[in-house]
């Protein structure tokens, strides 16, 4: 997807994908990680100017994140009344201030050092956002980058794909499993029924529409 369709949503003030309330499995779920992330840096990636990062930080985490535009950052800061300090980081700009440290550009070019430290990951935003594509080159990105131990809480939304043109996509389980099952342990923690909450998914013809959360456990994890 052409990274312009989002910038220019952001400058328009279309985002109506941005939700003000904290993510309801977020807080249901991150517990899962908690023995592995607690006290740790956790990572955001496509990242917005989520209340969700808020919620992580009140956890304990150093927060770190990754989004495409400049305006949702701002947003984000002043929001909290934070004045960032600003610093290049290679083709991106790291913005960072009050225990958030977010980066300014393509996910595709973040590497790995700035992750050394993280301990988890939050993505709600970041699958769903792309076409089918990118996400396989999004979730072999998101592997090369997490350091190997570091366990992912992935949400997703499954509708009739015909029923909607994306962003946000619809993403079965199917392809959740077959996207990370080299590498992680996939475990469907819970699936959402949550249409009547979404009056744009229904206005645009969605008569079904769930929210699947997943916990990703790196296997090396797992094995004795």
């Amino acid at each position: 997807m052409d990274p312009s369709f989002w910038l220019e949503r952001w400058q328009r003030g279309e985002t109506g994908f941005h939700q003000s309330q904290i993510n309801a499995d977020l807080q249901t779920y991150w517990p899962r990680l908690a023995p592995a992330a607690a006290g740790a840096a956790v990572f955001v990636p496509l990242c917005g100017r989520s209340s969700d990062m808020c919620w992580l930080q009140a956890q304990g985490h150093r927060v770190i994140g990754v989004e495409l535009s400049a305006e949702a950052i701002r947003s984000f800061f002043a929001g909290l009344r934070l004045e960032p300090q600003r610093r290049a980081a290679g083709r991106l700009e790291c913005w960072h201030a009050g225990g958030y440290e977010l980066y300014v550009g393509d996910v595709f070019d973040l590497d790995a050092a700035p992750l050394a430290g993280v301990r988890g990951a939050y993505d709600r935003a970041a699958l769903v956002a792309l076409p089918p594509a990118l996400r396989a080159r999004y979730a072999a990105h998101l592997q090369a980058i997490l350091p190997a131990a570091c366990p992912v809480l992935l949400i997703a939304l499954d509708y009739p794909q015909q029923q909607m043109p994306g962003p946000p996509f619809a993403v079965e389980e199917a392809e959740v499993r077959s996207l990370f099952a080299q590498r992680y342990a996939v475990t469907l923690l819970g699936r959402r029924d949550t249409l009547a909450a979404e009056p744009r998914f229904r206005q645009r013809g969605v008569q079904r529409l769930a929210e699947c959360s997943y916990l990703l456990e790196p296997l090396t994890e797992r094995r004795p």
